[in-house]
């Protein structure tokens, strides 16, 4: 498959419609080559008639290891395997050993973003933003892999990333699969992060830890929403009613979720989840973005989980002026350092 970068994705927006609007009596309907694109959903996905598609973000890849232009900032990355049959796979982070001042460090599950359509644990933006975070944060990292639509539609990006969770319990006892977790990881300081869909995942693995047994083999302290792609059909703050992006929401939601209930589905609407107050660990830090049309969504969602019963601390931070996703793309932003010093001091505190 052929990856398209960003400008293509946005030359597509302009010259292409999405399925839903195409009408049955258009020639793209009509026509029965295989080059019909019967699925089009702007900056994700093209699907063609006979099957291909093409994502149009998130394609690249880069690979593990010692990043030679980090400087002070050397980190250790590897790609291990979860499940061979899956496949299901992670990237793993260690900081340098000089910054391993104790033996365990603090564990993070991150999961990226892309809609459960794009991305990859192993796409450059990600793993250059987890390097920062291992190295300022002290941290050891698990960047889950999980499957993505249209090959793998959800629940498999949650069903992924709690096998997982389960595979970096194995290591409790420090007789698990993975040398680096047994070394360094501290099962009983755990936390999940993720960023859009990733944030989503991360708030339905602490709904998961809450809510089921893992027999006391990790201790989850807290979790990182960035960005989190939530929705409903019932606007909130300041969104309209009558907004476009309404739409894309729902095309990218039902691609990647065609047995979905629809936008109050409780994966995609907190609010309607009657086991909100189980969410595992006491403390959660959320990001939003001023120009981000998924701002009021985390917003909201500090309020329906202080509503819910649930016993811990939120803290909702805005930051001015930038989009969805920014930080990924200019860590050397004074807002994205500044997120990266909270986490740190989120994951250590």
């Amino acid at each position: 498959m052929m990856c398209y970068r960003m400008f293509m994705a946005m030359w597509m927006a302009m010259c292409l419609v999405p399925i839903a609007t195409i009408s049955p009596n258009s020639v793209l309907i009509r026509s029965l080559s295989p080059n019909d694109i019967v699925v089009y959903i702007p900056l994700h996905i093209i699907v063609y008639r006979d099957g291909r598609y093409e994502k149009l973000v998130g394609c690249d890849t880069t690979p593990a290891g010692v990043d030679p232009s980090s400087g002070e900032r050397d980190f250790q990355s590897k790609d291990v395997v979860i499940l061979p049959d899956a496949p299901l796979s992670a990237r793993l982070y260690i900081p340098k050993p000089q910054n391993r001042l104790v033996k365990k460090l603090p564990l993070l599950f991150y999961y990226h973003g892309g809609g459960f359509i794009c991305g990859t644990a192993a796409e450059p933006n990600t793993h250059n933003f987890l390097n920062l975070i291992a190295a300022e944060s002290n941290a050891i990292i698990v960047s889950v892999d999980y499957r993505t639509a249209p090959d793998n539609h959800i629940p498999t990006a949650y069903d992924d990333s709690w096998e997982a969770i389960k595979w970096a319990a194995q290591h409790v006892d420090g007789n698990g699969p993975e040398s680096w977790l047994n070394e360094y990881a501290d099962l009983g300081h755990v936390f999940f992060a993720g960023v859009s869909s990733g944030a989503n995942i991360a708030h339905q693995m602490a709904i998961r830890v809450g809510s089921e047994n893992l027999g006391g083999s990790i201790n989850l302290e807290g979790i990182i929403l960035l960005h989190p792609f939530f929705w409903g059909t019932t606007s909130v703050g300041s969104e309209d009613p009558n907004s476009e992006y309404i739409e894309y929401v729902e095309m990218i939601w039902t691609f990647a979720f065609p047995e979905t209930s629809g936008l109050d589905d409780p994966f995609l609407n907190p609010a309607m989840d009657p086991k909100l107050s189980n969410l595992g660990g006491s403390k959660v830090l959320v990001y939003v973005a001023e120009l981000d049309d998924l701002r009021n969504r985390g917003w909201y969602y500090k309020y329906i989980l202080d509503q819910s019963g649930w016993k811990g601390k939120i803290n909702v931070i805005e930051d001015k002026g930038v989009g969805h996703a920014y930080f990924l793309s200019d860590p050397s932003l004074e807002s994205t350092q500044a997120m990266r010093t909270n986490i740190s001091t989120f994951i250590n505190t």
